[in-house]
């Protein structure tokens, strides 16, 4: 099987508006900004996006909301987007909002075939709202179902031409949970080597979890916020 496409526009093919997708990233750290561009350009519609956060007004999904491309958020943390929250507070987006913890660990459940558990995060807040509440050892839980999405778009350091992944530091954070939660994984890549060229014992995601993979030509690393000593 040829995993090996040639840039993000064919990386993307088969996402259709309304379809459900899973982009990993925490902040602007580790996000597929290369698929992201070329989703913008498609003109895809209706995409429930399940990400840590929205990225910002002027980059990574935060280009998607800007053209309205999205139709419900699935996240974490989005409190570096104006223009997210403004759809919110007019009733233009669709935002289901999740512990941080919580959403992680959906996301690996879904990769792990995990369909739900039980987790204490939440208990006693609108977080319970409608789900289903035991004990344990005396302890309240939520139970919580897994998470998984038509497509899962991840951002890797180093792949192999088999899809084998490596992520560098902080950048693996939720792309490595979501690179098993999709039916049709598509990553890109820092540095694309052939197979047998990465040591096993580095290998974050083994390439079976993945079905397309190309070098990002176009890397743009930017830092949400700036901070140096006087």
């Amino acid at each position: 099987m040829n995993k090996v496409v040639n840039n993000a526009t064919e990386a993307i093919r088969g996402i259709n508006s309304h379809m459900t997708l899973m982009l990993g990233g925490f902040g602007l750290c580790g996000i597929p900004e290369n698929c992201i561009a070329a989703l913008v350009a498609s003109e895809v519609t209706g995409l429930t996006c399940i990400s840590n956060n929205a990225g910002v007004d002027d980059f990574g999904l935060g280009l998607l909301l800007k053209k309205h491309q999205i139709k419900k958020m699935i996240s974490s943390y989005v409190g570096e987007n104006a223009e997210f929250e403004r759809q919110l507070l007019s009733g233009e987006l669709e935002v289901d909002l999740i512990p941080q913890g919580t959403l992680a660990e959906r996301c690996r459940a879904g990769g792990a075939g995990i369909p739900a558990f039980y987790v204490p995060a939440g208990y006693g807040t609108e977080v319970a709202n409608g789900k289903e509440i035991r004990e344990f050892n005396g302890k309240m839980y939520l139970l919580e179902h897994a998470l998984t999405a038509d497509f899962a778009i991840v951002k890797a350091w180093k792949g192999d031409t088999a899809g084998n992944l490596v992520f560098r530091y902080t950048a693996n954070n939720f792309n490595q949970a979501m690179a098993m939660a999709g039916k049709i994984t598509i990553a890109e890549v820092e540095e694309l080597v052939p197979a047998g060229t990465l040591d096993p014992n580095h290998i974050h995601i083994p390439g079976i979890f993945v079905q397309r993979i190309f070098q990002a030509t176009d890397l743009e690393k930017r830092i949400e916020f700036v901070t140096t000593r006087a």
